[in-house]
């Protein structure tokens, strides 16, 4: 058991309960805290609300409320809070729902228990994590979103400004790099590029990295 994953608090949510047991046993034999489990969306919002997981391992097919609105609702009271969808679905549109709901990844029922295990793992400390082939669905979506942005409205204040070191790594962000990528490109601490992430959500009032991405495409930053 290592000292790092021990101190990552994990919730599993899925209807199935003996897949739900396996994937909560599997992590605690990695060393994860597994804090709770639920079986369907109720249950989950209320669970996770009494014991503050950092990561959420989320089915989205969920008796009660769909796991989307559950990750949305959750994702929206406690921003830090990571959501790993496990899925059997690899349907487009269950992809981008969950994205655009606050997933940090996605990544489906086929994995092995070791891809599991290691998507945990960098969901945990923010990286985004998806089944090959999905990645660039979802950063297709974000251009798509950039190219007809909402319009912004009439009093809208300026925007606030971003130190230099901090739109080198937003650019970064955009461009899909893992925060470990940016970490070597810029010759920084993996602590450091999380720093610079957080302060640049707050100065942009952003809640999650999807948000963070989407305002990067939208000002060109991805392509500079």
């Amino acid at each position: 058991m290592s000292t790092e994953t021990a101190q990552v608090r994990v919730m599993v949510v899925d209807d199935h309960p003996m897949w739900r047991d396996a994937v909560a046993r599997d992590l605690a034999a990695a060393g994860y805290d597994v804090v709770a489990t639920a079986g369907d969306g109720p249950q989950a919002v209320r669970r996770a609300r009494a014991v503050t997981p950092d990561v959420l391992v989320l089915d989205l097919n969920l008796p009660g409320l769909p796991g989307a609105a559950v990750c949305k609702e959750l994702v929206a009271e406690r921003p830090a809070l990571r959501v790993l969808v496990l899925s059997a679905s690899g349907e487009h549109a269950d992809v981008l729902e969950a994205v655009k709901s606050g997933a940090t990844g996605y990544l489906l029922k086929s994995a092995s228990t070791e891809e599991l295990l290691d998507a945990v793992r960098r969901t945990a400390v923010g990286d985004p994590v998806f089944t090959p082939g999905l990645a660039g669905l979802v950063l297709g979506e974000y251009r798509r979103l950039a190219a007809d942005p909402a319009p912004a409205a009439p009093d809208e204040p300026k925007a606030p400004r971003l130190t230099d070191r901090e739109t080198e790594v937003l650019r970064l962000v955009a461009k899909g790099l893992s925060y470990k990528q940016i970490a070597e490109r810029l010759v920084i601490s993996h602590r450091t590029v999380q720093n610079h992430v957080q302060n640049t959500l707050g100065k942009l009032q952003l809640h999650n990295r999807v948000e963070l991405v989407r305002y990067a495409i939208e000002r060109g930053l991805d392509d500079a």
